[in-house]
């Protein structure tokens, strides 16, 4: 009993995450729905660059690869490689998934950097980053912990909850609590890493507009990008683990 309580304490404080704010944000009334706008808008966007540049890049392929097409080949083997290297052999059907997320986030984190998103005005609130909203990263979140279940019993079956009880059943209550922190980890490691760098950047712009923010910046770029890569590699070490049925 003490065990399904603190699951279900872990999921509900998963549900009351999703109503943190910090500062007005803009809501769109969808039926008796209330969605944050500011998020899907800055969502679309990024989703449409990453549409946009790969299909100009790919739109007329190359046996030898020049300019944007090798740029992007050389991101899928990036790709392949961590998701061959956390998974192993069987990497292939989700490498699509760990791009997807990897690219997302890195276009997310650095959107709030380089796009200028405060020229667009809002009735509250403005725009900033997705990754920047801890609705987005939770469900980042939500969706790795899905897959990992998914790849786990695809691979193993019902033999998959078995590793609730390696390697002794002691530690039952402690590895079912595993699955629910996994979640929570990369969600507010995300939000938290992407929160703080805006909120420096906004800070040293107020108080010494001209130098000092830009090397701040220019870091804030580079945290963002090991922030993404972070994320994806956990993803993949994630299902990893749960189709090899060990820790």
């Amino acid at each position: 009993m003490n065990v399904l309580s603190c699951s279900i304490n872990t999921l509900k404080g998963l549900y009351d995450i999703s109503g943190v704010e910090v500062g007005q944000h803009f809501y769109w009334q969808i039926g008796g729905f209330q969605v944050h706008g500011q998020v899907l808008i800055t969502s679309w966007v990024v989703i449409a660059i990453l549409l946009g540049s790969a299909t100009i890049a790919v739109r007329n392929p190359q046996t030898i690869p020049t300019g944007g097409q090798n740029f992007f080949e050389y991101v899928l083997e990036f790709i392949r490689d961590v998701s061959k290297t956390q998974i192993g052999e069987e990497y292939g059907p989700w490498v699509p998934f760990i791009g997807t997320m990897f690219l997302f986030i890195f276009v997310s984190n650095w959107s709030g950097a380089l796009l200028p998103w405060k020229i667009i005005q809002l009735p509250h609130g403005e725009l900033a980053a997705p990754t920047n909203d801890i609705n987005t990263t939770v469900a980042l979140a939500l969706l790795t912990s899905v897959a990992y279940f998914y790849a786990g019993l695809t691979k193993r079956g019902l033999g998959y909850f078995g590793k609730y009880i390696q390697p002794t059943p002691i530690l039952l209550p402690i590895n079912i609590l595993e699955d629910f922190t996994k979640p929570l980890s990369l969600s507010f490691r995300l939000f938290g890493n992407i929160l703080a760098d805006e909120l420096v950047v906004v800070v040293l712009v107020s108080l010494v507009p001209l130098v000092v923010p830009i090397p701040v910046m220019l870091l804030g770029l580079f945290t963002s990008g090991i922030q993404a890569l972070i994320f994806a590699t956990l993803a993949a070490a994630y299902i990893g683990e749960s189709m090899e049925g060990h820790h």
